[in-house]
Order: structure tokens, then C-alpha cells, then sequence
């Protein structure tokens, strides 16, 4: 699973004023392998819409397509995964449901929650938030990276660290044993989307 090596979760408030289609299409174009759609205000049909949207141009890129919740949308607009929040359906459910016609992420914040998603079924797995960001302060206090490295060492599927995420701090995310990373505002809100994306293959040593 290279494409998790990086992962761009959108969120329109956090564009500074940009259009989130034209975004994400330049990170697209600077070699942003996995897109996941997080625009939780948003209905069914709006989500879908855009989804369609960015899916193509995901398709031309060979980028993954990652809806956020909504296995309905995930399935209806052809999408690679769906991510699995604590509000979705369980793992095992969602698994049922599209069989082997998407693959399924599982956010966790816990290492039990953890390892009952890799029991389940899920792919991959996003953990965080490691460190303090505004946009996962609901989720409780930054986790640290040794709960990382404990997650990581606890299952065999992947793990992606999210959560106040730079690329300045890729390599001690990967030093704690992170697959890849998941990014918000690093990226979303700079000055240049793209350059933030090339900065974040540099580190990671993929671009």
C-alpha cells in the first residue's frame, strides 16, 4: 500500500479562500497518492458530487480515492476505500457489505480500538492524533509517539499517523514505525498545496 504513504484529508474551511477541487488537483499533479474526502457538513448527494469530481481527477493521476464514513457514497461514485469512523458502522459490517469491492480504513485512537479493527477487517489503520492540532482536539490529548510505536508493534496492517502532522516530522513518525502519514493544514492551508506535497514526498523518500 505505497499510495498511504501519504494521505491528503480534505476540509474546505482550510483553504484559505481556494477552491477545494483546484486544491487538491494541484497536490494531484505535484504526486499526492491518496486523497481522503472528509467534508462532514456536507449531504449525500452534495458528497457524491464532489467525489465524482475529485475521482476523476484521481483516476488520471492513479491516486486513491478514500470517502470518509459514507460507504454509500464510496461505493455509488467508485471509490478505491471508505475510512471508518467511530460513527460509522463497525469494520466487520462495513466488510460485509462491499466484500472485496473497496478496501476499508479504520481511524483509532486507542491501541484496544486498534486491535478490534485489525480483528475485524480493516486494511489500514490511522492513528492519532499524535501530535496537538486544533482540528483533532475532539479527540482528546495528542497521543505521543510512543502509543505510535505501540500500535505499530501491536498489529500487522499498516498504520498512518495523523495530527499535527509536517513534514518536518515525518521521520520521527517513521522512526516510530508510522507506514505513512496523513496531512490537513500542512498541506490544505500553504502557500503552495503542491510545494507543501513535494516537501512531504521529500520526506518520506517517495517523491
Amino acid at each position: 500500500m505505497d499510495e498511504l504513504r501519504l494521505t491528503l484529508v480534505t476540509d474546505r474551511t482550510q483553504t484559505r479562500g481556494r477552491e477545494l477541487l483546484t486544491v487538491v488537483g494541484e497536490c494531484l499533479a505535484a504526486g499526492l497518492p491518496a486523497v481522503q474526502v472528509r467534508e462532514k457538513d456536507l449531504g449525500a448527494a452534495e458528497l457524491a458530487l464532489l467525489c465524482r469530481r475529485l475521482r476523476g481527477l484521481t483516476l488520471d493521476t492513479r491516486a486513491l480515492l478514500i470517502v470518509n464514513d459514507r460507504v454509500d457514497v464510496a461505493l455509488a461514485v467508485g471509490a478505491d476505500a471508505v475510512q471508518r469512523t467511530s460513527t460509522s458502522l463497525p469494520v466487520k459490517d462495513i466488510r460485509a457489505l462491499v466484500e472485496a469491492r473497496l478496501r476499508i480504513g479504520a481511524s483509532v485512537h486507542s491501541l484496544p480500538e486498534a486491535l478490534e479493527a485489525e480483528i475485524n477487517g480493516a486494511d489500514w489503520l490511522v492513528f492519532g492524533p499524535v501530535y496537538e492540532t486544533p482540528s483533532k482536539r475532539a479527540y482528546g490529548a495528542p497521543q505521543g509517539l510512543q502509543k505510535l510505536e505501540r500500535v505499530v508493534s501491536a498489529v500487522r496492517i499498516p498504520v498512518i499517523a495523523i495530527g499535527g502532522i509536517t513534514a518536518e516530522r515525518v521521520p520521527e513518525v517513521r522512526r516510530a514505525g508510522a507506514h505513512g502519514v496523513a496531512a490537513i493544514a500542512a498541506i490544505l492551508a500553504g502557500d503552495s498545496p503542491a510545494d507543501a506535497t513535494r516537501r512531504f514526498l521529500d520526506a518520506l523518500g517517495t517523491s
